[in-house]
């Protein structure tokens, strides 16, 4: 009997974690990309869904052309720019120094390595138009 109700529960508890890795309903078409705007308006946990809405949607549209390298920056510009938005809705938030001065290398760190991948990207691409 326990193994006949964990067997019918398997489904949804897969679901629910299925939901969970990609964050809700895929964005309809044409419709426009999700925003992320740190501000107090919006609950901390509210904050952390529109991040990683924003960061799922990124990564999902990320331009890939089946080369190793390239495909890895275009991914991680949006998982980086992910963890500054986070680390921004934690600066809202937070009044522990640690936490604080741990988010503010956070965007530092992975906001300087979004501009070196982006820069890698444009040399990328003149290399390709010669």
């Amino acid at each position: 009997m326990r193994a006949a109700l964990l067997l019918c529960l398997l489904p949804l508890a897969a679901g629910a974690q299925e939901a969970h890795h990609h964050h809700g309903a895929p964005r309809p078409e044409g419709a426009p990309p999700p925003v992320f705007i740190a501000s107090t308006a919006k609950p901390f946990a509210g904050l952390m869904d529109d991040a990683m809405a924003v960061m799922d949607d990124g990564m999902k549209r990320a331009p890939m052309n089946g080369q190793p390298d390239h495909d890895f920056v275009t991914m991680m510009i949006p998982h980086h720019q992910g963890a500054v938005d986070m680390a921004k809705a934690l600066l809202l938030y937070s009044q522990d120094p640690e936490l604080r001065n741990l988010a503010l290398g956070i965007i530092a760190e992975q906001q300087n390595e979004i501009n070196l991948m982006k820069a890698w990207l444009e040399r990328h691409a003149a290399r390709e138009k010669q």
